[in-house]
């Protein structure tokens, strides 16, 4: 390691990032077995849950009544700019890791850390939560026989614990990590199974509204609103005002309420980032992982829209159910028995949304297991299976204890935290990582496909580097707004400076937004000022990230619109995340103490890239995971560049 004081040598480890250069992408331990289109129903299973049986309901009443389905569309485009972001990574580093790795190659190790970290929260609590919310519905089916023996014999009276220990969702999870455990083919044909159930299911209630639903629920009078909650306040002890359900119209509550429904409609998207945590099993990843994460998008857009225009059209929003609105909904048609098909239904999504939460735990935890980040014994991988199976079986333990011990209402925030983060970091990298100077993956074998588009850039990679060696040191403001051409370390440096300024400039946006919101609709100057500086600043920073060149590496798939779509979705990602009350982020303090002690006690010095940079002088200076090509060897080696193709890794298409 080159001479350093230990100060430097410390951050130095904490922003060492992933060298996979060196790595071939076609390699992997794990089975490559699953398709494309097994992507697009885990996607869609993960997505697609439970919610789709109880939010919309939910949102129309309370927020945007028939303008739900312009809320879901909101979501989904908020969604689609993440969405796309982890396209782009998946066809550029097909590996198991998904956010994780991603963070890794690009930002450094210790937000990798954190981010891993955050995910594998999310899938606990999401596992855990889901599991309860399975065994509850199933209960309600039998008319509450198991919370009612359970409740009498097993009752647990303590704070933070549940009101009794759930056997049935500890037995679900256990089944399904076996399950996964057994083999990631069997378990991809038991996802499509339950997705297909559930998506016929939403199939039905969407062609139902055609045939019971009035256009005219999306056309209702205040008046009418205001007699028929009249008469539901008088048949009913909790019911609500005339006034509380808005004007009328498609939009009762305005343009803000539709707001509001979209800011809640987003979650209902996340889920598909679990497909980026298949890159070591999935064939011909660079393709499949963009096209499934795309596809399974637009899926559960339609169907959200569809589910909610049901609903709306069925019946007026504002006597719509929050809890069970369909079987509510087709009571009111007087389709009562269709409330069985929605049952089935809901239980299939809970299970596609339970497989879509355990599936993805173990491959973050052996990620960063193999990296050397957490307890090597979770990266083991069993011979026959070809799955990280004490991974799988670890996790899943944990996430049955919770769902057995705890309650997790007081938890299914956190979820939203990690989820958001990965967000925001995968869309930063994009940022960065279109901006570098040069970017190399692998030594791919010789493709004829390839060697076109590689002579056809080779040009341009030498004009590259030609700039690379004459670039100036100098940093100044004709350089900020008039770069090269060509991406050159200068320019790289600045892109990373402009967009960790952008963070801050989008953090003080969403505290100014959602704290200062009543100073701001009261026209104080001061708000209204500082306002202005922050909106002016932000634009002004996209603008000049835009002005710097960006890299011409070609992939299967890339973000369009940079910089503005990832930097609108890190907007978004950032501003969910402050609307989060204070006791959830200290809830996540506490998480996060708790991972920074495995970090600094084992992770930083077990690290796989720590023992690289040991062993390499040059690797304690750069780390990069993206490798400057060398200047000169380009100049010198042209013959070679057919058969070292830089700017496309290689495709895995063969079978497992």
């Amino acid at each position: 390691m080159l001479p350093c004081g230990p100060a430097l040598s410390f951050v130095r480890c904490l922003v060492r990032k992933k060298n996979v250069s060196g790595e071939s992408l076609e390699d992997s331990r794990l089975c490559r077995c699953l398709s494309t289109v097994d992507l697009i129903a885990l996607g869609v299973g993960s997505t697609l849950g439970a919610g789709v049986y109880v939010l919309a309901g939910e949102v129309a009443k309370s927020d945007s009544g028939p303008s739900i389905i312009v809320s879901f569309l909101i979501a989904a485009l908020a969604s689609v700019m993440a969405g796309l972001c982890y396209a782009e990574f998946g066809a550029r580093v097909p590996k198991t890791g998904s956010a994780y790795l991603y963070t890794y190659v690009t930002v450094g190790e210790l937000w990798a850390f954190i981010t891993g970290w955050n995910l594998i929260l999310s899938y606990v609590i999401g596992t855990s939560s889901v599991a309860r919310a399975w065994s509850g519905t199933f209960d309600e089916l039998l008319g509450k026989q198991i919370g009612i023996f359970f409740g009498t014999y097993f009752t647990m009276n303590y704070p933070g614990l549940a009101e009794y220990p759930d056997f049935f969702a500890v037995f679900l999870i256990l089944l399904l990590s076996g399950l996964l455990s057994f083999g990631v083919k069997e378990s991809a044909w038991v996802n499509k199974i339950f997705t297909a159930v559930n998506i016929l299911v939403l199939l039905f209630v969407i062609i139902s509204s055609f045939v019971k639903g009035d256009p005219d629920n999306w056309k209702i009078s205040e008046e009418h609103i205001m007699n028929i909650t009249a008469i539901k306040t008088n048949n009913s002890t909790y019911g609500k005002g005339p006034n509380t359900y808005g004007s009328g119209g498609f939009m009762p509550y305005g343009f803000t309420g539709t707001l509001a429904g979209a800011a809640t409609c987003f979650y209902a998207f996340v889920g598909f980032d679990c497909i980026a945590t298949t890159g070591e099993e999935v064939k011909n990843p660079q393709k499949a992982i963009p096209i499934g994460i795309v596809v399974s998008l637009l899926i559960c857009f339609m169907a959200y829209f569809g589910v909610s225009a049901a609903l709306t059209l069925m019946m007026p929003y504002c006597l719509l159910d929050e809890k069970s609105p369909l079987p509510v909904a087709f009571e009111y048609v007087g389709w009562g028995p269709a409330k069985y098909v929605v049952a089935v239904g809901s239980l299939c999504a809970l299970s596609t949304s339970l497989i879509g939460s355990i599936f993805p735990m173990p491959r973050v935890i052996y990620a960063m297991a193999k990296d050397g980040l957490l307890f090597k014994c979770l990266a083991q991988i069993n011979s026959k299976t070809k799955t990280p199976l004490i991974a799988t079986l670890s996790s899943g333990a944990v996430a049955a204890i919770m769902a057995f011990l705890f309650d997790l209402k007081a938890l299914v925030d956190m979820m939203s935290i990690g989820t958001l983060l990965a967000y925001s970091l995968v869309a930063t990298c994009v940022l960065i990582l279109r901006y570098q100077p040069s970017l190399t993956y692998e030594e791919p074998k010789y493709s004829p496909e390839k060697a076109a588009l590689a002579a056809s850039e080779r040009e341009s990679a030498v004009s590259e580097s030609q700039i690379n060696m004459i670039q100036e040191n100098h940093f100044s403001l004709q350089t900020l707004i008039n770069p090269s051409r060509l991406p050159t370390d200068q320019t790289s440096t600045t892109v990373k400076f402009l967009v960790g300024l952008l963070a801050c400039l989008v953090c003080g946006l969403s505290v100014l937004t959602t704290y200062g919101i009543n100073y701001i609709a009261n026209f104080e100057p001061w708000s209204i000022g500082l306002l202005a500086v922050l909106v002016a600043s932000f634009i002004i920073t996209i603008l000049l990230i835009h002005r710097q060149p960006q890299n011409q590496q070609k992939v299967a798939f890339m973000v369009p619109l940079l910089p503005f779509l990832p930097s609108f979705s890190i907007l978004v990602n950032i501003y969910l995340m402050v609307q989060l009350s204070a006791d959830t982020w200290i809830r996540f303090s506490i998480w996060m103490v708790f991972g920074f002690l495995i970090y600094f006690a084992y992770g930083i010095r077990h690290s796989l890239e720590g023992h690289r940079s040991n062993s390499d002088d040059d690797s304690c200076s750069e780390n990069s995971g993206l490798q400057e090509k060398k200047p000169m060897e380009e100049v010198d080696e042209p013959e070679n560049a057919n058969e070292s193709d830089q700017f496309l890794a290689h495709e895995r298409t063969s079978e497992c």
